[in-house]
């Protein structure tokens, strides 16, 4: 094992790859995710990140393509190319695949704006779908060849048919026959050898003559081929070799097809392999919220809101981290149990899973630059109390780390120096951290001691940073702070926890003034730093107040635009109703007029007609008054609770009420009037409390009347139906069954070709309340009906 792979061991990647194993479906998928190992390549990295992101944006539009299909059968596929026979599980292996791979081309079919980072490998599949559709054709299952797989067959199987018909009939005659009765056991048919037998007594033996294939264990009873049958069961053994080499010769002819094929098939395996790996990550980057990073030319690394993928995430919490730029070395100070180390693996992880091209568990805008190695001393000891042997150890460690970096490598030192003299330790991890940077690394490094803390505090290009404590609570907040030196706190802490002040002023005495100084620095700066923090957070919970008064603003906006345009419908409608009642005046006066100016023409009394002309005129006025007057608005008071079915609510501008009869999806009320169906938004109408209709209650109980159950039947009878047809009504009826409390039904689906006998086989091989299934008995049906045991 390399430096570089001991320190991507030290950093949990394997546990990572293992979840990512977990999300693949294919073996070889599975053992590709726990071989993936980072590269350096800034090109490689950026083309896998953009096979990820690619992956899980198909996967937002149309899932994950199934990949349950993917075997490895490139060894059968080499036997075939070597003239070998392949047996049915291989052969079925091999179409399941074609049958995936056909399934990722016409997944990857649907129009997009742009090509992506995978469009290649689906361009690469070659689905076969006549060699599948043969297969699948002439196999039903791991042990069964169907009939139609050839001509020759289908006849084989239907002359053994009717010779097995031939031997039950003359047995039947012989079990039924008075003459034999007291010869057998019992009157039955059974199998011994693969030929029809009967059950004879051992007293009674010579009464049947025949070949005795078996005696059972008691001696009391002979399984005898009768003479009449011996013929009939020697032709049937002759079928069944007829069967087996016409059965071999069928699985040579699919073999060979394979070999005919093998170059496609072995691609399609090595390309599904390959997206099943890249939507394996996808779907890890689903689970762990994660995100691409962008890949940086200038060495900066900005990681925000990061998380470590292994902690819970309701647990953890976020931490943004920076690194480059204007400092290269990053020294990382605070109490014991403050998170400090996995800040370092959190760094040092997320960098190695970018390389691997998984998305990392952080906000949009992080970034991350390619290292050409990562390389780390983190142990799992932090007690302050460390062996010599423990020492030795890291010292041997950085030893190694030192004599590899380089100008792209990242270095990650846990407790850089601990374990023995504190002065000496100081002085070691300074003299470490200027010479990697005199090599061109990266650097990160925690540690308790004050030195290296003035050390960043006084060197250009190296920073403080500090893992937050709260003194009051005892407890961490695991936030990282740039920029800020952490304290040890080991007084304040020892005080919370109860050892007398006594002991705590004498522990100040032995502290030189230097270091306490420094400390009383560190206090102040702490402090100024919280009261910023505060006031910070004050701003943003003003913000966050003005920011909800404005939405609420502009929703009372929008509640008066809802207001106003409810007015004006009603306006509107009561305007209608004017204009159609100044339209039945303006008709009125139209036929007064006409019968003033007939009286005019008649020369009848003119004073008389100009009464009537004023009256006339005045009913004008009225009605033009009516028009230009302001309409009342109506308004629906608040309704106390949306209305349901079954309420009485009030149409507003109508002044009538109506029963609810439904209310769809969007709020949209049926509402039944008299003898009228009408419908009305709900801001249209006002709720009547109170108000039940039973007739709408009568209406709604119509409408959900149960249906009565239908009772159970033992058996189904398929025969004359397609395959397509037959398995839903095979499904339905079984469903019903397990209702009924049938623990054993029969399926009559005859025996013709055996297409319905291989459809009903292949749905209750995959029906997980079917305990076992078998074909019928003589005298239950023998090969036309399936017997089926259901599950409790």
């Amino acid at each position: 094992m390399t430096l570089y792979e001991k320190s991507l061991k030290t950093l949990e990647l394997p546990a990572v790859l293992q979840m990512l194993a977990g999300e693949a479906v294919s073996g070889e998928a599975k053992e590709a995710a726990l071989a993936l190992a980072p590269v350096s390549d800034v090109y490689e990295v950026r083309y896998r990140l953009e096979e990820t992101t690619a992956a899980k944006k198909m996967m937002t539009l149309h899932g994950s393509p199934s990949f349950s299909g993917v075997k490895d059968v490139r060894s059968a596929v080499r036997r075939a190319d070597i003239s070998g026979m392949l047996n049915t599980v291989e052969l079925l292996d091999i179409a399941a695949l074609l049958r995936c791979a056909a399934g990722a081309i016409s997944y990857a079919s649907g129009d997009r704006a742009e090509r992506t980072a995978i469009d290649a490998l689906f361009d690469g599949l070659a689905a076969n779908k006549f060699l599948e559709g043969k297969i699948s054709a002439s196999i039903v299952g791991p042990d069964e060849i169907a009939d139609a797989a050839s001509t020759e067959l289908a006849d084989i199987r239907r002359h053994m048919r009717v010779a097995g018909d031939k031997i039950r009939q003359s047995l039947n005659r012989i079990i039924s026959s008075p003459a034999y009765s007291k010869a057998l056991q019992e009157p039955i048919i059974t199998v011994k050898n693969d030929r029809y037998v009967v059950p004879v007594k051992a007293e009674q033996k010579s009464a049947v003559p025949g070949l005795v294939h078996d005696v059972s264990s008691s001696g009391a009873t002979f399984f005898i081929e009768p003479m009449a049958v011996v013929q009939l069961n020697n032709e049937i053994r002759e079928l069944l070799s007829k069967e087996k080499k016409e059965i071999e010769r069928i699985l040579q002819e699919l073999s060979a097809d394979v070999s005919n094929h093998g170059e496609g098939i072995i691609t399609d395996f090595t390309v599904l392999s390959a997206l099943d790996l890249i939507f394996a990550k996808a779907k890890l980057s689903y689970r762990l919220n994660a995100a691409e990073p962008e890949i940086s030319e200038n060495g900066r690394l900005t990681l925000r809101r990061a998380r470590h993928p292994l902690l819970d995430p309701k647990k953890a919490v976020p931490i943004d981290i920076r690194l480059g730029g204007d400092f290269d070395t990053l020294i990382i100070t605070g109490p014991n149990t403050g998170g400090k180390t996995v800040t370092l693996k959190t760094l040092g992880l997320l960098s190695a899973m970018t390389y691997c091209g998984l998305h990392i568990p952080a906000d949009d805008g992080s970034m991350v630059p390619v290292y050409g190695q990562i390389l780390a001393d983190i142990g799992d000891e932090q007690s302050i109390e460390q062996s010599l042997s423990t020492f030795s150890s890291h010292m041997t460690n950085i030893v190694k780390i030192l004599e590899e970096c380089d100008g792209a490598s990242l270095l990650l030192f846990d407790e850089l120096g601990a374990g023995t003299d504190p002065v000496e330790g100081a002085a070691l991890a300074i003299a470490i951290i200027e010479y990697a940077r005199g090599a061109g690394a990266r650097l990160a490094a925690t540690t308790h001691y004050a030195e290296l803390k003035v050390f960043a505090l006084t060197t250009k290009g190296v920073m403080n940073a500090s893992c937050e404590f709260d003194v009051e609570t005892l407890k961490p907040t695991y936030k990282l702070l740039i920029g800020v030196p952490g304290k040890s706190n080991a007084f304040a802490i020892s005080g919370r926890l109860g050892l007398p002040e006594a002991i705590i002023d004498e522990a100040k005495k032995h502290v030189n003034s230097e270091s306490a100084s420094f400390e009383e620095v560190l206090e102040s700066l702490e402090d100024t730093r919280r009261s910023m923090e505060n006031e910070r957070l004050e701003t943003r919970r003003l913000l966050r107040e003005a920011e909800e008064k404005a939405r609420r603003a502009e929703e009372d906006r929008g509640t008066a635009a809802q207001e106003r345009e409810k007015a004006s419908r009603t306006a509107r409608r009561e305007a209608n109703r004017i204009l159609q009642e100044a339209r039945r005046t303006a008709d009125d006066v139209m036929e007064e007029l006409k019968a003033l100016r007939a009286q005019a023409a008649s020369g009848e009394d003119w004073q008389r007609v100009n009464a009537a002309k004023s009256g006339v005129f005045r009913r004008l006025n009225e009605a033009e008054s009516a028009m230009s007057a302001p309409t009342s608005e109506e308004t629906a008071s608040a309704p106390t609770r949306p209305a349901a079915p079954g309420d009485k609510v009030r149409l507003l501008g109508l002044g009538t009420t109506a029963d609810v009869i439904s209310v769809n999806a969007d709020g949209v009320l049926s509402l039944q009037a008299g003898v009228m169906k009408i419908t009305a938004r709900p801001e249209e109408v006002e709720l009547v409390e109170g108000e039940t209709q039973r007739s709408v209650k009568k209406i709604l109980a119509k409408s959900s009347a149960q249906m009565s159950q239908a009772q159970a039947r033992p058996e189904i009878d398929l025969r004359g139906m397609m395959t397509d047809e037959a398995v839903p009504i095979l499904e339905r009826y079984l469903d019903t069954a397990r209702m009924g409390k049938l623990n054993v039904v029969t399926v009559i689906h005859g025996k013709g070709t055996g297409a319905l006998r291989a459809a009903v086989h292949q749905s209750l091989k995959h029906d997980p309340n079917v305990k076992s299934y078998r074909l019928g008995h003589f005298g239950e049906g023998e090969m036309g009906v399936t017997i089926v045991e259901l599950k409790p």
